[in-house]
């Protein structure tokens, strides 16, 4: 009995952090339309500033945690909302998942890089990458108090539950009895007809986005003594937050903020009593991933959404109809010089860098065939790329050539990708990035940690090959090898989207084809017979 309630209690910690990251997921959400990916960003930075200003500088923990959470937190959601949210909240959603991903990744950098600016300048900070063991608000050490036989608890975890507690009933009694709660709940059930009230969406969602990131700022504040400062702890406790939010369909406050609680718990009872986790590495982790997947499996409505980047206007194709010269000449000519320039004017630290970001670039071009031609968003990527690594690997290890693995590591990586898109017959959008996303941790916390498969913790080493004369070990040989499929795989990508099966999948070619330069209202044909209907968004490719 005393294992359990202390699992609970623990779990609670984490599920309470979990339940204040759900909650201003979904306030955010339900007021713009927008899934902020980079709403642990915001909790690390607040993280991030609590240490600084109260270990580095000296500043009182208290008076710092509410400058941070009830002034700073608010600033920063209010002039995100203006330079970017506001301005997103009106565009396909495919660009905002990738710019709010960007977010994920710029703001944690940006804060460290003032960190370094500070102590270049002689300001008294500290270090603050990847620090652990860090003091909360409470006092430290954190005081102790046994409340029975093996069951304790200590004064950051007790702030975690009264803050959290606190914020729980302050969240009620505003959406429920107050005018501001009742005009945020107006402006996400119809927006519109908020417009025509005479009441501004627009200040209504700053003020969610405001609340949201004030969330994200106390729970920043109370992980520091458990997540420390980490980055990457904290992207993963905002993806976990998301099955919270999931949970509450990212429309229920108090739904998202019983289930980040009970994920909490939940997590903490099946690392203490499933004993069939520990034959299998990393699932106890990748709990709440699974739960990810299955809820927006089983809660989302079935409707194929591959095509919400057909909301977006096509790109003009200014080089239509232009003979093949004029379209891949220049960037013939281009790679030409490029490989030229391996063996004339780099030097061998620069081709190997070229050669590492050629590489990269293929990576990267297969984006263009998931979101370009599908019009999806899909964030396992890296999956592909590391499952089809160690089966080469794998079978390099019992002699097998280069080749020959390789390309059984390329068919391992197609039915990788075979896999996860079975989720895009019914997903799209946010749902389907997340669904990609929570595959990607279940193959990084699950498959990728398998001894056999990854060779422990030293991994496969595999030779560069020798194809004749030719010796890929060399940096310019490899460099140019590297240019060739770039441009193969370019090529093959362009016949691909003028293909016609392609014409006909692709969810832009429901869309006439537009000219350029584009015809103005007062030139088209029946402008002034023809009656305006808004845009509807396109729910299916």
């Amino acid at each position: 009995m005393s294992d359990l309630l202390a699992f609970v209690l623990s779990g609670l910690v984490s599920g309470a952090l979990y339940a204040l990251l759900a909650t201003g997921l979904v306030l955010s959400y339900s007021a713009s339309g927008l899934f902020n990916f980079a709403h642990g960003a915001t909790a690390y930075l607040c993280a991030l500033a609590f240490y600084e200003l109260h270990s580095g500088l000296g500043w009182p923990a208290v008076p710092t945690a509410l400058l941070l959470v009830c002034v700073a937190s608010p600033l920063l959601g209010w002039g995100l909302d203006r330079l970017m949210f506001r301005k997103l909240a009106r565009v396909g959603e495919t660009a905002q998942i990738v710019a709010t991903i960007g977010l994920l990744v710029a703001l944690p950098a940006l804060g460290l890089w003032v960190v370094e600016l500070l102590d270049d300048a002689g300001v008294s900070v500290k270090p603050a990458e990847n620090q652990f063991g860090l003091p909360g608000v409470g006092p430290s050490p954190a005081k102790n108090w046994q409340l029975m036989d093996g069951v304790g608890i200590d004064s950051d975890q007790l702030i975690t539950w009264v803050a959290t507690a606190t914020v729980a009933l302050g969240l009620w009694i505003l959406m429920r009895h107050t005018t501001l709660g009742l005009r945020l709940r107006a402006a996400v059930d119809n927006r519109s007809l908020v417009e025509l009230r005479g009441m501004s969406a627009d200040r209504l969602s700053t003020v969610a986005w405001m609340l949201s990131s004030g969330l994200a700022g106390l729970a920043g504040v109370l992980a520091t003594p458990l997540l420390g400062l980490s980055a990457h702890d904290f992207t993963l406790f905002l993806f976990v937050s998301a099955t919270a939010a999931v949970l509450g369909r990212f429309a229920s406050v108090p739904l998202a903020f019983a289930g980040g609680l009970g994920l909490g718990v939940l997590q903490n009872l099946v690392a203490g009593y499933s004993s069939f986790a520990e034959r299998v590495t990393g699932f106890r982790t990748a709990v709440p991933f699974l739960i990810l997947f299955a809820g927006l499996l089983l809660l989302t409505r079935r409707q194929r959404m591959a095509g919400t980047a057909a909301a977006d206007a096509p790109p003009v194709d200014y080089l239509a109809g232009r003979p093949w010269a004029r379209k891949w000449g220049p960037w013939a000519v281009a790679a030409a010089l490029l490989a030229a320039a391996f063996y004339t004017v780099t030097t061998p630290f620069w081709s190997g860098i070229l050669a590492q970001g050629l590489a990269l670039s293929l990576v990267f071009v297969s984006f263009t065939v998931v979101t370009g031609l599908g019009a999806m968003v899909s964030l396992a990527q890296a999956t592909f790329v590391t499952g089809a690594a160690l089966v080469a690997g794998l079978l390099m290890s019992h002699g097998w050539p280069f080749i020959a693995a390789a390309l059984v590591g390329t068919c391992v990586a197609a039915v990788l990708g075979a896999l996860v898109a079975l989720p895009a017959l019914r997903l799209g959008g946010r749902t389907l990035a997340l669904a990609t996303l929570a595959l990607a941790f279940l193959a990084d916390q699950v498959l990728f940690q398998m001894a056999w498969l990854r060779n422990g913790d030293t991994g496969w080493e595999i030779p560069r090959p020798v194809f004749g004369p030719v010796d890929l070990s060399d940096d310019r040989a490899m460099g140019v090898a590297m240019v060739v499929l770039c441009a193969a795989a370019v090529a093959a990508l362009g016949a691909l989207r003028n293909s016609p099966r392609a014409a006909r999948c692709s969810p832009c070619a429901r869309r006439p084809p537009q000219r350029w330069p584009p015809e103005s209202p007062s030139s088209a044909p029946n402008s002034s017979s023809s009656p305006s209907r808004p845009a509807s968004r396109a729910s299916g490719a």
